[in-house]
């Protein structure tokens, strides 16, 4: 058997194991490792510690930054259930908060400061900064606090990711075709869709274009294969719009992670995952999104950025249906409501000179266990 050091961690509404870059060998080696960890490609994963969606599917690799004013570098590996293969093409936002009290813990940080320290990180899958503020006490993560978000039990102490510049991530621009709309040939017809790269790139439909109400919970658009194929179709043509695969057959085999896809309605009552009511006043956009062929059971952080975003430039699918009344935008999700801070210098510019200095999200993280993980030679 081989062992490696991890912590298992959730971030967010994601889980899944960190490791510092100093106890794993070379990169050509990670992925066998990482399959195994996670107990694919069986899709029960019951050999390993992957939870069977992939947002229990996670790796991080962390590393002391050697770029200037950086305190640590992180990759993310996506585990794709039921294949032997980790993808590394998009970020997590949601273990981006783990990763910041992990590297505190760590003693990757230096000059720690009460009762919040700001750790800066740099992201490799994106090439892109994202500063993260960690409430520390008697030199570590302190994560006692009544900061609660929604899909998580109870509460715990407040992070504040900033996803620092975050437009054009994969990409290099903010909406990759240059337009607020495209029409999407798929079969059957066309659809209009909103396509932008804000952390990760995403294309984003209305839910009644689909012959969906948007206020579906996981399971129900899981089961609808009728729905799931057009998403993965819609999917499709905009990877290759965006240069990400050659035909939607190539990106559902080898992008099956970018670009995330889902689907919006205007502030519509639901009943979320837990039962509990949700009010269209409690949010300015109900959104659903696809997270490698399945789901989602929240939203995630990354594409919860590009749908706030989205909300305030005039023109795309989201702004026609959201109801911003200040300078957040809480998007309703299978979970219930994450309340998103989008920095926008002004969205009636034209769309390639919109800067987007931030999108931060309140946060919580959680230290599940550390110790030693075992795989086969």
């Amino acid at each position: 058997m081989r062992s490696f050091k991890t912590v298992f961690m959730r971030g967010g509404t994601s889980k899944g194991c960190m490791f510092l870059k100093e106890d794993l060998p070379g990169r050509e080696q990670w992925d066998d490792i990482f399959v195994q960890v996670m107990g694919s490609p069986d899709p029960k994963q019951i050999d390993g510690l992957g939870g069977c969606v992939s947002s229990n599917n996670k790796i991080v690799v962390v590393s002391k930054s050697e770029r200037p004013g950086v305190d640590v570098d992180y990759i993310v590996g996506q585990s794709i259930v039921g294949q032997a293969r980790i993808d590394y093409k998009s970020n997590c936002g949601n273990m981006t908060a783990a990763t910041a009290p992990f590297a505190v813990e760590m003693g990757l940080v230096e000059n720690l400061t009460e009762p919040t320290t700001v750790v800066h990180m740099f992201n490799l899958n994106t090439n892109k900064y994202i500063d993260v503020e960690v409430p520390v006490r008697d030199g570590r993560f302190d994560n006692e606090g009544d900061c609660r978000i929604a899909g998580i039990d109870g509460t715990a102490g407040e992070l504040k990711v900033n996803f620092l510049h975050p437009a054009g991530a994969k990409t290099g621009k903010l909406f990759p075709t240059d337009r607020p709309r495209e029409m999407l040939e798929i079969p059957g017809g066309e659809i209009e869709a909103t396509i932008l790269d804000v952390s990760n790139p995403i294309v984003l439909v209305r839910a009644a274009d689909i012959g969906l109400k948007g206020t579906e919970l996981p399971a129900e658009v899981d089961a609808n294969r009728e729905a799931a194929a057009k998403l993965e179709a819609i999917r499709g043509a905009a990877c290759v719009k965006m240069g990400f695969a050659h035909t939607p057959e190539d990106a559902t085999q080898n992008s099956p992670a970018v670009p995330k896809v889902g689907f919006v309605t205007a502030p519509v009552r639901f009943a979320d995952i837990g039962g509990k009511t949700v009010e269209a006043e409690e949010m300015d956009i109900c959104a659903r999104v696809i997270s490698v062929f399945k789901c989602h059971k929240a939203c995630p952080l990354t594409s919860a950025s590009a749908i706030s975003v989205a909300a305030f430039v005039p023109g795309t699918l989201v702004h026609e249906l959201a109801t911003i009344k200040g300078g957040t935008v809480r998007v309703g999700h299978p979970s219930g409501v994450m309340t998103m801070y989008p920095y926008i210098d002004d969205p009636h510019k034209p769309l390639h000179e919109i800067e987007v200095s931030g999108v931060a999200v309140q946060r919580t993280a959680r230290r599940i266990m550390d110790g030693t993980v075992y795989i086969r030679r």
